[in-house]
């Protein structure tokens, strides 16, 4: 285990640890176990017959179907307590359709995932390059997801109809002996279909996991920071017009120096002189101002 920690520590396996890859390797492995449980199936119930005349009778009648479950094809002989004949007997029903739907699935959702962590593992930098890859992997996602909705619908429906199909109690109804009130006809053992049950159910957990991988996927599409980046907020304040920097606010102060604030010009020429009079540095004529009576 430690050898399995520094591995996907190390490299890019540690796309694992996080929802995208962990999700997918789950998808991987409940895929395997829902098309394995119904595609590998084989079942068997056994019925007798026991007639008026012990001698031909039938305490033993065994009926085996499999997958795809083409029970119209399947067929058993069984004594009509008549002179030592018997009859041959099929049947009823053909739910092939649903279940190798379902199985179809299964393996197809199997591949995907499998390819889906190489890409994750191994390009994971092409992957989210122009986030082309995760927006194709995310339409998978969403088919897959549909595909197991349909498929394990139908496989759930189809399941119900073979149970009734090979219920020995109606495979009995159809043996023409057994309407006799002197013969005596009893189902043996019944089918095992838990098999079949735990099928339907992992069908149902793909579900799950399909549809809530779509929201990971999703993530990495970027189309949520495309739909952020639309809204436009009504009352943001716009910006300023270029004409107020030209004049008006933008005009610089001119009793600020360069050193932020007024600074007055200490070498200007100027001061009282002998006559009692204030000179200024400026160049103009002097002014004289004098009493008139």
């Amino acid at each position: 285990m430690d050898v399995v920690n520094q591995l996907v520590a190390q490299g890019q396996f540690t796309i694992l640890k996080q929802p995208l890859g962990f999700i997918k390797a789950l998808q991987w492995i409940f895929a395997i176990f829902a098309f394995s449980t119904c595609g590998s199936y084989s079942g068997m119930f056994k019925m007798s017959v026991e007639c008026k005349n012990r001698s031909e009778s039938d305490l033993g009648i065994e009926v085996e179907f499999e997958y795809p479950f083409r029970l119209h094809q399947v067929y058993f002989d069984a004594p009509t307590c008549k002179e030592g004949r018997t009859e041959r007997l099929f049947l009823i029903g053909d739910y092939s359709s649903s279940a190798e739907f379902f199985v179809t699935i299964g393996v197809f959702s199997f591949l995907y995932s499998m390819a889906a962590l190489s890409v994750y593992c191994f390009i994971l930098e092409k992957y989210r390059e122009n986030n082309k890859g995760a927006q194709t992997d995310f339409v998978v996602t969403a088919v897959f997801a549909f595909m197991w909705l349909v498929s394990s619908c139908a496989w759930a429906k189809g399941l119900s109809d073979v149970k009734t199909a090979t219920d020995p109690e109606r495979v009995i109804a159809l043996i023409a002996a057994c309407e006799e009130p002197e013969n005596r006809c009893r189902e043996v053992y019944d089918p095992k279909v838990s098999g079949l049950n735990t099928s339907v159910a992992f069908g149902f957990i793909n579900l799950i996991l399909w549809v809530g991988n779509l929201w990971f996927v999703f993530k990495e599409t970027g189309w949520m920071a495309a739909f952020a980046g639309t809204y436009v907020p009504s009352q943001e304040k716009q910006p300023a017009p270029d004409s107020f920097g030209q004049g008006g606010y933008g005009q610089q102060d001119p009793y600020a120096g360069s050193q932020g604030g007024y600074q007055p010009d200490y070498g200007q020429q100027g001061g009282y002189n002998e006559d009692g009079g204030y000179s200024q540095g400026y160049e103009q004529q002097p002014t004289s101002y004098s009493n008139q009576m």
